[in-house]
């Protein structure tokens, strides 16, 4: 007997929802992780068990040898995670989308083929018009991880950051009070009979938070001075308790800085941080009370605030010893890897889940908000008009 012949393709014959489901072009994504270069510079972008969710989803990471070994990630945690390792450098800058903590050199630019996607912090203040020209040459889509977004408005790289940078102040200062450190022989702690450590925190912002929240926990008294009301009521909020707040009212924050043993600085500006503590108020400082100055990034919160480095992290001036150095997070590579991780993760899958970079910033304008190159036409604003470039809306690119 024949076989009878249907009019419908098998295709045709499905549930219009099950083709949707097999239809559905799902992109595969093709990583590389160079080696930090940058000085100082040990964080990674992706763990081992963010490459392994990954490539348990399809997608292939290239890693360039040693590229963990900063953050105690070895090669071999990698490769069990399902990541290809190679010590050719070319070959990592090489693949379609290229993930990297520091920007890249213009020697690495140069490696990068052309319409790669470069995901990495931007550094705008860093940065030079050779940076962006070499991208442009190469027609980059780069994004800013800075700069991202998520559905609350945030922006999640930044703020991850800050708490490491928040809580980690206070561990400073903690180490630098010690008598191992010359400090005054002060404990972080509540202890029965003994005063606390008294510290002043510039700034309410995340950084201020997380110090404010760091200090409370060790048992020492703090005070926050911040010219913004609500940000000094969210934070009392945030804490659950109350602690003296106040505007920068040059009154308050005299006594209260002659009395501190240590003062965090944490005030950000829109170009440069403002000083808000000067010399002769630096003067007016106990001997060996401790500055430590997270704005120094930005220019630094206090007059006598000079950058230092991870090697050589501190200075003596007018007897208050001063902590400057720009990358606290950098101190601790671990834990800033894992936390970069949890970010860019949940991104990269849902970038291919839409099918590609062009549709995930098609619908999601947070992403968007990262985006400063796209096939090498210059989006971001700000860096147009920093460096005298000229650039053209996103919005408009890619709709």
């Amino acid at each position: 007997m024949s076989k009878q012949l249907s009019p419908f393709t098998k295709q045709q014959l499905l549930p219009q929802e099950e083709t949707l489901e097999i239809f559905k072009k799902k992109g595969d994504l093709f990583i590389g992780i160079p080696k930090e270069t940058a000085f100082q510079e040990q964080r990674i972008c992706l763990t081992p068990d963010a490459v392994f969710a990954l490539v348990n989803n399809g997608h292939k990471v290239l890693l360039e040898s040693g590229a963990g070994e900063g953050a105690s990630f070895s090669d071999k945690d990698y490769s069990e995670a399902g990541a290809e390792i190679t010590k050719d450098t070319a070959k990592v800058f090489a693949c379609p989308i290229v993930l990297k903590v520091e920007p890249p050199t213009l020697e690495q630019i140069k490696l990068l083929n052309p319409q790669t996607i470069l995901i990495s912090a931007l550094q705008l203040k860093t940065q030079t018009k050779k940076y962006f020209e070499a991208l442009a040459s190469k027609r980059i889509t780069a994004m800013a991880f800075e700069f991202i977004r998520d559905a609350d408005g945030n922006y999640p790289a930044v703020r991850s950051l800050s708490e490491i940078a928040g809580t980690a102040s206070v561990l400073i200062a903690s180490e630098l009070l010690s008598d191992t450190h010359d400090g005054n022989g002060i404990m972080f702690g509540n202890i029965s009979g003994v005063p606390p450590v008294e510290v002043v925190i510039l700034g309410a912002g995340t950084v201020g938070e997380f110090a404010a929240r760091g200090a409370m926990g060790l048992g020492a008294g703090i005070k926050i001075f911040d010219n913004s009301i609500t940000k000094l009521r969210r934070i009392q909020t945030n804490l659950g308790r109350p602690f003296f707040t106040s505007t920068i009212q040059p009154k308050n924050l005299t006594k209260a800085l002659k009395r501190c043993d240590v003062v965090i600085g944490a005030v950000r500006g829109k170009n440069r941080a403002p000083i808000v503590v000067t010399d002769a108020l630096v003067q007016s400082m106990k001997k060996g009370a401790i500055i430590i100055d997270v704005s120094i990034d930005m220019g630094g919160c206090f007059e006598t605030s000079e950058v230092t480095s991870h090697k050589h992290p501190t200075f003596v001036k007018h007897g208050v010893v001063h902590y400057c150095v720009p990358n606290i997070p950098a101190r601790y590579p671990r834990t800033a890897s894992v936390s970069i991780s949890n970010i860019f993760t949940p991104y990269l899958l849902q970038i291919a889940e839409d099918g590609g970079i062009e549709n995930s910033l098609r619908f999601d304008r947070g992403l968007r908000n990262g985006l400063y190159f796209y096939h090498g036409i210059l989006t971001s604003k700000s860096v147009g008009e920093w460096f005298n470039l000229s650039y053209s809306d996103a919005n408009l690119l890619i709709f």
